[in-house]
């Protein structure tokens, strides 16, 4: 080989090594900068106070049951049914079995979040781990798991959900399952577009000049670089599964009764809307600005992520 050539092919190994340690030490600093665009959006930092809001307040449905209200979310008081906000000592009223409202919304929330968020881990996590895997390993194994995604895809999956709520009556555990089970082929689609794009980057190739594995640059380096479109994605979908869960309870293939949620809450009201609109109200004003907050968050995120908005 000749000096020129060596020479040429140690700049090219230490421009590699550079680039390499320079995507390293940039996701500390793009965290930052992200984390100061998003606190510029207003709209989004308003969202998340009220998203944290609605969250503690779930959280502390066994205080307020202790301390507040005295009911526990099964207490039936039938004496006491339908009573408007402020009477009997209903802070937000009854519903048609006497259960005070405000103690099941809290227990309500707790059921809906966690489903959803169980459902948006679940999926993110089986959708993100074959999408890196497909996108990276190309061949006949991105085509392979590829193919079996766009067979799921093409599964009506809101029909499968309804056919087997109304045959197994599943808890919100096996419901979020089978939501991921269903639902993991759109964001792995998105993740693989992105491993691909980034596997080809240079300090890829430099890491494994320096001998990574295979394992090593999916944890290390194309994990956090799919991770804000994950993030996006999540916040995205999460009020989709509030609400289709809210509808699945609503029309009693959900969540089911004494365990309240907020779908079940309102379909538990829809035969005395006319006498107790509150109790219509109130489950169906958690269910809005939850959704409303999230995707407001997702805005923020989207917008935060972007090298574009950097002033």
């Amino acid at each position: 080989m000749s000096e020129g050539a060596a020479a040429r092919q140690t700049t090219e190994r230490l421009r590699m090594e550079r680039d390499w340690s320079m995507a390293n030490r940039a996701s500390g600093g793009n965290a930052r900068r992200a984390w100061r665009r998003f606190k510029r959006n207003r709209v989004a930092v308003i969202a998340l106070a009220v998203l944290i809001a609605i969250v503690i307040f779930s959280l502390s449905a066994g205080l307020i049951s202790t301390f507040i209200t005295g009911f526990d979310y099964e207490e039936n008081h039938l004496d006491l049914a339908r009573s408007k906000p402020g009477e009997h000592g209903y802070i937000l009223g009854s519903d048609a079995n006497g259960r005070d409202v405000l103690t099941r919304l809290g227990y309500g929330g707790r059921v809906s979040l966690l489903f959803a968020t169980m459902a948006a881990i679940a999926t993110l996590l089986i959708g993100s781990v074959v999408g890196m895997i497909a996108g990276f390993a190309s061949g006949w194994t991105d085509a392979t798991l590829m193919r079996f995604a766009d067979v799921l895809l093409s599964i009506p999956s809101i029909s499968i959900l309804v056919l087997v709520s109304s045959i197994y009556r599943p808890g919100y555990f096996l419901l979020a399952l089978i939501f991921s089970l269903l639902l993991w082929p759109g964001i792995s689609r998105i993740v693989r577009g992105e491993t691909i794009s980034i596997r080809s980057q240079p300090y890829i190739e430099a890491a494994q000049v320096n001998g990574a594995t295979n394992a090593r640059l999916i944890g290390r380096h194309i994990l956090p670089n799919v991770l804000p479109i994950m993030l996006i994605w999540a916040s995205q979908v999460i009020p989709a599964f509030i609400i289709t869960e809210a509808a699945l309870s609503f029309l009693g293939l959900g969540v089911q009764p004494p365990r309240p949620s907020w779908g079940n809450m309102l379909l538990e009201a829809q035969n005395y809307y006319m006498t107790n609109w509150t109790n219509v109200f109130l489950p169906g004003m958690m269910i809005f600005l939850t959704a409303l907050s999230i995707n407001l968050i997702g805005n923020g995120l989207r917008d935060a992520l972007d090298p574009r908005m950097e002033r």
